[in-house]
């Protein structure tokens, strides 16, 4: 690593790179162009070829309107001063010591990955799998994409009580009819075309004022055209006490609409979703093939200070699946520092603790919480901390700050560098299928074909 410091005085712009092209890795790109203190370069890597991240791959199919961001995060990646480098995995293809080299400062943006388990018997039967490999398959990610799901199924449990929670179940019942408005992974609807699912529960430990949806997405089971949403009344019920010390709009608007659902009479839909409360699982059954054949249960009480706990009264959910959506954790980038515990970078500010020109941004920086927006002010508060540093003299000066270097560096490697006029291309061409299909996309979900539509 030089011993120099940037300084303006070097007489070239900042070299960024930004590790990570999902919402945080744009807001920051976009933080970076935006000011004027600097003259920036800022390439946005990720190892999958195509951008976005999260909005591509994790937003639920059926809700287009939140995906429409991309419009504001296509003016990012077409600024002359930012690249994006797709199918580069930072590791191999970028080290840390070359990245070092190449650039004066690297923020890291890639997200939490990875998912918590339940921690029971049972968990690693035939059908029980997380959320996040669930979305993943029905969003087209490449990783999951290749991966045979039948829905043999007719019962489905689903583990936790937050909006991705509430997203795969919604998937699970709605018709096909209803889906193909979406741009849902073609073979995904071809499989939830011949699903068997008939009943879906959402089980949360917890009670009702606990739960950690959003209300927008819990009125939706009320307006399913195929399924019924089914609540317990008693789960639902809250004492006079309590109920009086809610003061989170959220909260209450969510108690309103469960306990509509709760006194509705089911008009006999061919499916139903029902919304559990104050309920754990404790383990997942085996039907004698290696396969889940059933959910056990226990019954919880919330004590004084709000904590779930079991009663000993158990039951069992007839269910062949359990999908898992109890949280996200980030995993360790090679050569980066990384809090095993807590699933981030430790940073300080979004400053990486003991690495000068390091930074981070997004849910590997403050852990997964918040939506899509949240990041935007995480990214440009972590941006505001490089600036300064490098105002400040602080940032140590890359020896080899140019994108010709870099370009050098992935060749000479033979990595195929996926650049944002091939993702247009790609784009282009989705967009396309999927009007033939009177669809609003038709996604291409395989690395390999997708590295087949490119700039010519």
């Amino acid at each position: 690593m030089s011993e120099q410091t940037f300084s303006p005085s070097l007489g070239r712009p900042l070299r960024v790179a930004v590790i990570g092209s999902g919402p945080s890795g744009i807001y920051a790109a976009e933080a970076l162009t935006k000011q004027t203190a600097l003259p920036v370069e800022v390439d946005v890597f990720d190892r999958l070829p195509t951008p976005y991240g999260l909005v591509r791959y994790g937003v639920a199919p059926d809700h287009l309107t939140i995906k429409s961001v991309t419009r504001a995060f296509e003016k990012v990646l077409s600024d002359p001063r930012v690249r994006f480098l797709g199918n580069v995995e930072f590791g191999t293809d970028l080290t840390h010591e070359e990245a070092r080299g190449l650039y004066d400062a690297i923020i890291y943006t890639v997200g939490a990955s990875a998912d918590r388990r339940l921690g029971i018997p049972g968990e690693d039967l035939r059908g029980s799998m997380s959320a996040t490999e669930f979305v993943a398959w029905y969003n087209g990610h490449p990783d999951a994409a290749a991966r045979e799901l039948v829905l043999n199924a007719q019962g489905v449990a689903v583990v936790g009580v937050g909006n991705v929670a509430l997203d795969v179940s919604r998937i699970l019942v709605k018709t096909v009819d209803e889906l193909r408005g979406s741009d849902i992974a073609g073979h995904a609807l071809e499989v939830l075309e011949r699903s068997q699912v008939r009943d879906v529960w959402v089980l949360g430990r917890r009670g009702a004022a606990q739960a950690k949806f959003t209300t927008k997405e819990l009125r939706e089971f009320g307006e399913l055209s195929a399924a019924d949403p089914i609540v317990k009344p008693a789960e639902v019920q809250i004492d006079e006490a309590t109920e009086a010390l809610i003061t989170d709009n959220t909260v209450k608007k969510n108690l309103e609409v469960l306990r509509d659902f709760a006194v509705r009479t089911p008009e006999g839909k061919e499916r139903r979703i029902h919304l559990r409360f104050l309920v754990s699982p404790v383990e997942i059954l085996d039907d004698g093939t290696g396969h889940v054949g059933g959910l056990k249960v226990e019954r919880n009480v919330l004590d004084e200070s709000g904590n779930a706990v079991g009663t000993g009264e158990y039951e069992v959910l007839p269910v062949q699946m359990v999908l898992r959506s109890v949280g996200y954790k980030g995993v360790a980038l090679p050569g980066v520092p990384f809090d095993e515990r807590r699933g981030v970078i430790p940073n300080a500010e979004g400053r990486v603790e003991g690495r000068p020109g390091e930074y981070t941004a997004g849910w590997i920086k403050r852990g997964p919480s918040g939506v899509i927006g949240t990041n935007k002010k995480d990214a440009v508060d972590t941006v505001a901390g490089l600036l300064a540093d490098a105002q400040a003299g602080a940032l140590p000066a890359a020896p080899q700050p140019s994108r010709e270097t870099v370009d050098a560096l992935l060749r000479g490697k033979g990595v195929d560098v996926y650049t944002y006029h091939d993702w247009q291309v790609l784009d282009a061409h989705e967009l396309a299928q999927g009007e033939q299909q009177g669809r609003p996309r038709a996604k291409v979900v395989h690395r390999h074909e997708m590295l087949t539509h490119r700039k010519g």
